[in-house]
């Protein structure tokens, strides 16, 4: 893949220019550049298939870099300093990002990720749907972009009844019926809808606080969901759903 590093940080470039030349052979590095203005020229003079892309630069962003184009047409691995809403940002997104100082494997691994990606026509948006989460700063506006093997899903967040486990794979259940699994862990989510308003009852399960309707107490415990699925809580679960239901 022809790839192009843009980062103002001189010793960031040397670091994933080195980390690419040892352990990434399937990347030709064709170009560097240190800004946005500098960037957007290397990008049309080389064309390349793969970008290495720092977000904060001094002329600018990687966001602004990306808008000056019409169509985007190569892949693209952001790569960030730790900030949590944006990293946040990538995750509901669906966008590989690399976090400084960058850590080897996980470059690999990212390479690889875009290696195997067949076109980029799914980027826009993927990458629309970031733009607007970063800049929506309220909770019920934020959307999450659901990867399956023939699709690409983008809900609201606050569709969301809830999702159940199976092994590997996690079912999304939407207030407006629809059904949708993807193959990433129910952890995941998990970790990702931390602060809006999940709760995790039972090892298999993890369900949005707004659509809970009753909590029964016998057989063990069972939420009732407004979509009247029922929803088994774990023994260990029960006082911290109680004491949820006394902040109501």
């Amino acid at each position: 893949m022809r790839t192009i590093i843009i980062d103002d940080e001189e010793k960031a470039r040397k670091t994933i220019y080195n980390y690419l030349s040892l352990y990434c052979k399937e990347t030709e590095i064709v170009a560097q550049a240190d800004n946005v203005e500098s960037g957007y020229k290397a990008i049309i003079e080389s064309r390349p298939e793969l970008v290495l892309l720092d977000i904060n630069m001094p002329d600018g962003t990687g966001f602004d870099l990306l808008k000056k184009f019409n169509k985007i047409d190569f892949k693209i691995i952001f790569i960030t300093a730790y900030e949590e809403y944006a990293i946040k940002g990538f995750k509901f997104s669906a966008l590989d990002y690399l976090l400084k100082p960058v850590n080897p494997q996980e470059l690999i691994e990212a390479v690889e990720k875009a290696r195997k990606l067949i076109d980029t026509e799914n980027f826009e948006l993927r990458y629309k749907t970031f733009l607007l989460n970063y800049d929506s700063k309220a909770k019920q506006d934020k959307k999450l972009v659901l990867k399956t093997s023939e699709s690409i899903f983008i809900i609201d967040i606050k569709d969301i009844i809830r999702l159940e486990a199976d092994g590997s794979y996690t079912t999304f259940y939407l207030n407006d019926k629809r059904k949708i699994m993807v193959s990433k862990n129910l952890k995941e989510y998990e970790e990702l809808l931390t602060g809006y308003n999940f709760f995790r009852p039972h090892h298999s399960h993890l369900v949005n606080l707004d659509y809970m309707q009753s909590f029964e107490k016998r057989d063990g415990g069972t939420i009732v969901m407004k979509d009247k699925s029922n929803v088994p809580v774990a023994t260990r679960r029960k006082d911290d759903l109680l004491n949820i239901f006394e902040r109501l």
